[in-house]
């Protein structure tokens, strides 16, 4: 059986409420700072001095908190025109985009044209599968097609694969990434094909899933093979969740699903934590906080030390305060700044135990730490809790500082799978999402309540994406609804309830066996929601946004069929 069908998404943007910001002051030694709303200030940095020629050393840039991001802070805008412009008047100088220059001039998704062709057996076995991809670059090259042309077909167990992408240039804003960029584009093909696959083979679309899923040792499309992954796990939950389960009654209702997954990257980070006199540390590391992440990245040091969380009190540093840290992107901050956080833990309970070994005058390697108490393993009277011997330090003056900077290899994807019922309204085309499924593996959930707010608002955007959500560009190349009001992201009031389950496949390449969550959220939700539309009213949508237009439009097409 064969399956071969083309798609269309619109360009999308990231929607971070915040616009664009920065204040440069280049001071009178020479020096310049720089305050901004960016995802990377060691990025930022780096290409503010290629800019203007300075050294590094020259500049500090200093993250400030961030009114969301999403992949859309990672590039530079305002930060060398405030530069040059406080040389000029010798002082301060801030700059904000108003809401238009916002989506006319800051890098939104590219949007898409997709070819998608699969072929399985009778038994239900995925045996080839093709793609074409061709993405929008905007005005400049660099549509980060390469990144969906290697995980196009992830999701799934695929012996022999052709993949060609394509990076074209025309006339919109310069693209930038968007939560697993171009990850939501390719899985709304695939899925939509795979879907259409499972329907004419007559298997239940999670089993025809289950039966292809790629599994740890998966050959990937670009050569590496797949680590420890949670798919099955993933679907088994899906194929047993009461929603999937439920009966779904009424006329013009439907039931879809779709998968997803989404790579994580390490690449460098850097912590340090000082240890105070009250038992308590202070915690300073190099990632922006998009989401929260500050309190996770302290959670790993609390786990490491066996102290409360509460008593250590995290912040993130400038480029003069902390090593360096890469971008918060690419699902990294949780696994790779939270394991340089351990790294300073271990370091900071390495220096802890030898102070201890000077008071009790033993050899250091007959002490351990263990759940906040230092202990000899051969002496069960020698007992100090964390906060009684940073007391002690403190009362000779001494001071412990643990420092870890990594550059991790063991970074794990996430897999994600959604369950939608939705109703179309024949007549008008509107899509109602009736309830919304969503099971994600986390690895492990340092903060489960951040986790489930990663997967609702990653859903939340896939779901503006598949029905909303497109840059409308008028004959002169311009954007004619560069508003919020024009532009349709979605509210609380057009959402249900995300249901949000987690799923733990510790990722072995991580001291707590964590995994990125935050961008495979947005993969699935576009895939899902067409597979819904379609065995609501027997259409198949195959463009992006799936709007009333576009709704209606494929109903009376299929009724003219």
């Amino acid at each position: 059986m064969i399956v071969e069908r083309k798609f269309d998404s619109s360009t999308v943007h990231q929607g971070y409420i915040e616009p664009h910001n920065c204040t440069a002051l280049w001071n009178t030694d020479g020096r310049l700072l720089i305050w901004s709303s960016t995802q990377g200030a060691f990025g930022s940095r780096t290409a503010i001095a290629w800019i203007l020629g300075l050294p590094v050393s020259q500049i500090k840039v200093t993250p400030l908190e961030i009114g969301g991001g999403f992949g859309g802070k990672t590039a530079l805008y305002l930060d060398p025109v405030a530069a040059l412009l406080s040389r000029k008047v010798g002082q301060p100088v801030k700059i904000v985009m108003t809401r238009q220059e916002v989506f006319e001039g800051t890098g939104p998704t590219p949007g898409s044209h997709i070819t998608v062709k699969m072929g399985a057996t009778e038994e239900g076995v995925i045996k080839a599968a093709q793609a074409s991809l061709v993405y929008e670059a905007g005005g400049f090259p660099g549509s980060l097609v390469a990144i969906p042309a290697m995980s196009v077909f992830d999701a799934y167990d695929v012996a022999n694969m052709i993949i060609d992408g394509f990076d074209v240039v025309v006339n919109k804003p310069k693209t930038e990434p968007y939560r697993a960029p171009g990850a939501t584009n390719a899985a709304f093909a695939v899925e939509s094909v795979v879907d259409e696959l499972a329907g004419k083979l007559r298997i239940d679309p999670i089993e025809f899933r289950l039966r292809n899923a790629a599994k740890e040792g998966t050959r990937r499309a670009h050569g590496p093979t797949h680590p420890r992954l949670g798919s099955v796990e993933v679907l088994e939950a899906m194929k047993s969740h009461p929603h999937y389960n439920m009966p779904l009654e009424g006329p013009n209702r439907g039931r879809g699903v779709a998968v997803g997954v989404s790579g994580s990257i390490g690449f460098h980070s850097s912590c340090t934590i000082s240890v105070n006199a009250d038992g308590s540390v202070a915690l300073v590391e190099g990632s922006s906080d998009l989401s929260g992440s500050r309190t996770a990245v302290a959670m790993q040091a609390a786990e490491a030390l066996g102290i409360p969380a509460e008593d250590v009190h995290p912040s993130v540093g400038d480029t003069d305060s902390v090593g360096y840290t890469f971008m918060t992107g690419g699902n990294r901050t949780t696994f790779a700044t939270g394991w340089a956080a351990y790294e300073a833990a271990q370091d900071v309970g390495r220096q802890m135990i030898d102070r201890a070994a000077l008071i009790w005058d033993v050899d250091a390697e007959t002490l351990k730490l263990d759940h906040g108490v230092f202990m000899s393993t051969s002496d069960p009277e020698l007992r100090m809790t964390f906060k009684e011997l940073a007391e002690q330090l403190e009362a000779t003056g001494e001071t412990v500082v643990g420092r870890g900077s990594v550059n991790p290899p063991g970074a794990g994807g996430s897999f994600i799978g959604d369950i939608v019922d939705v109703e179309v309204d024949p007549e008008t085309g509107k899509v109602d999402i009736l309830q919304f499924t969503a099971v994600q593996d986390a690895g492990k959930a340092i903060h489960p309540g951040q986790v489930e707010g990663q997967i609702q608002g990653g859903t939340t955007q896939g779901i503006g994406w598949a029905l909303n959500e497109e840059y409308f560009m008028n004959d002169d190349g311009k954007m004619a609804n560069p508003t919020l009001l024009d532009y349709r992201m979605p509210t609380s009031l057009d959402l249900p309830m995300i249901d949000a389950v987690i799923v733990e496949v510790a990722n072995p390449g991580h001291p707590f066996g964590v995994r990125g969550v935050g961008e495979a959220s947005i993969v699935p939700p576009a895939g899902a929601i067409a597979n819904a539309i379609r065995n609501a009213v027997g259409a198949r949508l195959n463009e992006l946004p799936m709007n009333p237009t576009a709704v209606t439009k494929a109903i009376q097409s299929g009724k003219n069929a």
